[in-house]
């Protein structure tokens, strides 16, 4: 029995991830919910999955800096990283399972990830939020199934050589990192030429820059091909997700940019593919869902049926593959700058797309204003030591920080 820790569990890849789990309650066993304000859903999880740890609310990412190794506990009685109406949720849900320690906020995640009892973490936050967890969960010998690129856009150097040093598992569930993962295996070994992202095109696929201008919120999050949180939906209509997928490549398979390559396919069959050195390439296929990356993390090394639909070759028009215009989706080439520069770029890169993303999201600022308040901010960025992940999150901090300022917000 594998015993599991889902943290975002009431977003779209954890909403997944249980109803894979449901399917194999003899397989697995879910010790670990996290949500961030959903606790209806929360609610009807705990009822079914029965954890021991669910954790509510997260306060910003830059909260954690500079924790040390034990995290605070936050209980429900403790509820500073809630509004009132939540705290009240939390209260009722306390009472409702006294069985469950509830805990609360970013110092809720990081005690959970530390303490609680769990075999794999599936990190599926949103955001640089999920670094502290992972973390915690590598220094503590827990495997990971990483849907949280963040993570290693912002801390892939601390995080890929410690679990290595550990000889724990990184297994990626983005369809993507998945797809190079399974087609690597197919390499008996051999070393890549070059990986082959592929991308949908998001909902912008073949605009010009005059005609994102007048892109909107509601343009932008349908996506059509991917149900997926608004954060990251937004990041795929322009392209940072992936440039953030490049990075998070290059960590997790020791590549570097050049030999990552992004082509846009628009029918999602074809999830990504390895070159060797015989020019020969193995491709990973499969509809588009994300309950089979989920599966294969979750039971590796075995495939399990996770519920998706099978391919039907013979109703497949065709597959074609466009190259990227990144002088149009200039986040996608900021990304692969700031992951050949290294240092403490990705993190500036990572931090300040999240905050501007999240203005789009409230509808403060406008759709070109994502890249371009971005570009502005990269020019300006100097490099500083980053020794830990907290030093990679005091930066991420200062990054927001600096960036509400130039915005006078």
């Amino acid at each position: 029995m594998k015993k599991i820790a889902i943290f975002g569990s009431t977003g779209s890849i954890g909403v997944q991830a249980v109803s894979v789990i449901e399917k194999y309650p003899e397989r697995f066993k879910v010790s670990v919910l996290t949500c961030g304000m959903n606790l209806e859903l929360l609610r009807e999880q705990i009822i079914r999955l029965r954890p021991a740890i669910a954790v509510i609310g997260g306060a910003a990412p830059s909260a954690m800096a500079g924790a040390g190794g034990v995290s605070t506990l936050r209980g429900a009685g403790d509820s500073s990283a809630l509004s009132s109406v939540n705290a009240s949720g939390v209260a009722a849900l306390v009472r409702e399972f006294p069985e469950v320690r509830f805990l609360t906020g970013a110092a809720g995640l990081a005690e959970a990830a530390e303490h609680g009892d769990y075999d794999l973490m599936l990190n599926a936050l949103s955001g640089a939020a999920g670094l502290i967890p992972t973390w915690n969960a590598i220094v503590t010998n827990r495997d990971i199934a990483i849907a949280n690129k963040e993570t290693l856009v912002a801390g892939g150097k601390q995080v890929m050589a410690e679990a290595a040093r550990r000889k724990l598992r990184i297994l990626p569930v983005d369809s993507e990192h998945s797809a190079i993962f399974q087609a690597l295996q197919g390499g008996n070994g051999n070393k890549p030429k070059r990986i082959l992202l592929t991308a949908s095109g998001g909902p912008f696929r073949g605009f010009s820059k005059a005609m994102l201008r007048n892109a909107t919120l509601e343009q932008a999050l349908a996506h059509p091909k991917w149900n997926m949180g608004s954060k990251i939906t937004v990041d795929s209509a322009t392209m940072m997700n992936k440039g953030l997928e490049i990075i998070e490549a290059g960590w997790l398979f020791d590549l570097p940019s050049e030999k990552i390559e992004v082509l846009v396919h628009p029918q999602c069959i074809v999830h990504s593919m390895v070159e060797f050195g015989d020019a020969s390439v193995i491709a990973q296929m499969g509809a588009p869902d994300m309950k089979t990356p989920i599966a294969y993390a979750l039971a590796y090394p075995e495939r399990i049926d996770a519920g998706a639909q099978a391919l039907d070759f013979t109703a497949l028009s065709g597959l074609t593959f466009e190259h990227v215009d990144d002088n149009v989706f200039t986040c996608l080439r900021m990304a692969r700058e700031a992951m050949t520069d290294g240092g403490s770029r990705p993190i500036t890169l990572n931090a300040a797309n999240e905050v501007l993303v999240g203005l789009f999201l409230e509808k403060r600022i406008g759709f070109m204003d994502i890249q371009e308040n971005l570009e502005r901010l990269m020019q300006s960025h100097i490099s500083v030591n980053v020794n830990d992940v907290y030093d990679v999150m005091k930066l991420d901090g200062e990054v927001r920080a600096k960036l509400k300022e130039m915005l006078c917000l």
